[in-house]
């Protein structure tokens, strides 16, 4: 036992026990365990006294968080003997034979209200003292039993709490200490210098909470760790929505800063816990969508911006180790922060698989394509046929929009860079453009070619996936989609767009009203959306103005001309068919069929020469070409029947 001079809180509690529970006939070894103690002829409130004064090293934990807690004498020595049972198991042997034969190992509220009775103010009730205090509230201390009678209830202090106030960490549910080098992801220095003027925001009162706003969680936990640290304490990141009873007191104790981390649907609201004896800082990582509110009012937020040029180029350095690739990757690709680090790593994989000292392009375009990693594909259609320059056979007219859109895609960074403030003010990088057009005339081909061209993945939507008859449930599915895409970079490919953005009707009945608020949104969030959205339709028509507005092209698809024709069946057939090129040209003149039908046309060809060892010949195309205009409910021409 320590000497007088330097008692312990937990020595004290104990020889206050051993007032009521000692008894010198009993030669037990806990009965002589309590013998030894002594408070050297102190009362146990002058012990108390001149411990809080000069606590031991083992005890000062405790007395600071007694003194942010304000707790009281009598929780104190509760909280001390209640620790010292899950440290040390004489204690706990001894307290189960001071209360033989109702009580267990762990104290009732019943033995200290009588071994604690002389460390309070004679008028003081310790029983409701204790249930009622801060030690209770907040959850440093548990009250076991609810059944029991209140003087046979024991208490307890959650094994993370033992462990905190002995100076260790100690796991809690759903819960998680720091990002331990597996989340991590390099911030650019403009972030950093933010962080530390949002943490110096933090620090100013209490109760401040800050929302940070990404699609990316390991950049959202990146920039919590980085605000933590300017704010000199340790992330603890809560994945759960209920939080366990005495986190409050350990955040104080270990110094850590809660950090709750959410993904949220467009108009859902998620009301961040209490953290009953905690009243500094907290902060929330999640995307976009949706609103973040504390009890003690509105929560500020920071939307985490997607780096500059040159912030790109140091982190795909940084990410790549190779500085020529990561300039172009910088300049062609507008990647987040948190995207930048994850490619990074698997484009390196890429690279060591093939031998290469350096990841090339090539590698990063594949990671961009296997490497998604955030449930893009539960949503969206991988569409991954890269389309060359020759797949494509357009008009020249058709062609020159089509280069006009890739320009701006590749433009759009910085695009307003240089131009007056009315350009600069409203502009977004997000680039919308609509094909219309018949069906077959090339569309989704040249929604392919131009992701080829940009070296990005391209996703149809899965409109089965997105849309649902349930109110809401649409636009959270299409704010889940966003969001991804977003973070990934790719381009999002709605064909017939119509069925989503479709001109809004009469209102009539409840129906009308939820169908229109929900295109009404759906306007909204595209018009906002950051990256690259594709949409297809048959007409224009079926679209009403306030979408035409929202949409920076509209590229029309007309069938094709004679010339355009012969082109797309000379691509389609090869060099090496047996096709001439007067059949030829009397194919592109006689059928005015668009490119999805001669696609149809010459595989059906080709199965009928592959199944006879041989070259298609021009019977082969002409029972074809027959087939599909009976599919269309149209004859085959006078011109071409004589040769069939």
């Amino acid at each position: 036992m320590s000497n007088t001079n330097s008692l312990r809180l937990r020595e004290i509690a104990l020889a206050a026990v051993a007032e009521v529970g000692a008894k010198n006939t009993d030669q037990s070894e806990e009965a002589a365990f309590l013998r030894q103690i002594s408070l050297g002829g102190k009362t146990t409130r002058a012990a108390l006294a001149q411990t809080l004064q000069r606590p031991a090293p083992e005890d000062r934990r405790l007395v600071e968080l007694a003194r942010k807690l304000s707790l009281v004498p009598v929780e104190i020595l509760a909280v001390a003997l209640a620790a010292a049972v899950e440290e040390e198991a004489i204690v706990g042997r001894v307290l189960a034979h001071v209360q033989a034969p109702i009580g267990g190992s762990r104290p009732t509220l019943g033995l200290m209200a009588h071994a604690f009775a002389d460390a309070v103010e004679e008028s003081a009730a310790i029983l409701p003292t204790l249930l009622n205090g801060v030690a209770v509230r907040s959850g440093l201390l548990v009250a076991l039993n609810d059944a029991a009678p209140l003087p046979e209830r024991p208490v307890m202090v959650p094994a993370p709490l033992c462990f905190a106030l002995s100076g260790h960490d100690g796991a809690w549910p759903g819960a998680t200490l720091g990002l331990n080098g597996a989340g991590s992801v390099p911030l650019p220095d403009s972030v950093r210098r933010e962080a530390k003027r949002q943490a110096l925001a933090l620090g100013g009162e209490e109760h401040r909470a800050l929302v940070l706003r990404s699609g990316s969680p390991a950049e959202g936990r990146s920039v919590a760790a980085e605000i933590a640290a300017a704010l000199q304490r340790r992330p603890f990141f809560i994945d759960s929505e209920k939080v366990a009873a005495g986190l409050g007191p350990c955040l104080l104790l270990r110094d850590l800063l809660p950090v709750f981390c959410a993904q949220l649907g467009p108009g859902e609201r998620r009301m961040l816990p209490n953290l009953p004896g905690y009243r500094g800082p907290v902060l929330a990582v999640c995307g976009p969508d949706g609103a973040v509110e504390t009890s003690h009012g509105a929560a500020a937020s920071w939307i985490l911006p997607v780096p500059s040029r040159e912030e790109r180029a140091a982190l795909w350095a940084d990410a790549i180790r190779y500085r020529p690739l990561a300039e172009r990757l910088a300049r062609e690709h507008r990647h987040g922060t948190g995207r930048i680090a994850h490619l990074g790593l698997l484009a390196q994989h890429r690279a060591a698989l093939a031998g290469h000292a350096f990841p090339h392009r090539t590698d990063v375009i594949a990671a961009a394509w296997t490497g998604e990693g955030s449930g893009l594909d539960a949503l969206a259609e991988p569409l991954r046929t890269r389309v060359p320059d020759r797949a494509l056979v357009t008009a020249p007219g058709l062609r020159a929009e089509l280069d006009t859109l890739l320009m701006r895609c590749r433009a759009r960074d910085d695009l307003v860079a240089g131009l007056g403030v009315s350009a600069t003010t409203r502009y977004r990088t997000g680039v919308r453009a609509l094909f219309t057009g018949p069906s077959g005339t090339g569309k989704t081909l040249a929604a392919g070619w131009i992701a080829t061209k940009l070296g990005l993945p391209l996703y149809r939507v899965d409109l089965a996936s997105v849309t649902s008859k349930y109110i809401g449930e649409t636009e959270k599915n299409l704010a889940q989609l966003l969001a991804r895409a977003e973070q990934a970079e790719v381009i999002l490919f709605f064909d017939e767009a119509d069925s989503l953005f479709g001109k809004r009707t009469d209102i009539t009945d409840s129906n009308d009203r939820f169908a229109n608020a929900q295109t009404n949104y759906l306007l909204q969030r595209i018009e906002n959306y950051d990256g690259i959205v594709l949409m297809t339709s048959n007409s224009q028509a079926r679209f009403d103005t306030a979408f035409a507005r929202r949409i920076d092209f509209v590229v029309e698809f007309s069938p094709p001309a004679p010339e355009q024709r012969r082109a797309i069946w000379q691509a389609h057939l090869g060099e090496h068919s047996a096709i001439s090129p007067n059949e030829l040209n009397q194919l592109a003149a006689l059928v005015d069929f668009s490119g999805g039908h001669i696609r149809n046309i010459v595989l059906a060809a080709a199965a009928r020469a592959r199944g006879e060892e041989r070259s298609i010949f021009f019977c082969d195309i002409l029972g074809a070409v027959e087939s599909e205009l009976r599919k269309l409910g149209r004859q085959v021409p006078i011109a071409l029947r004589a040769k069939t």
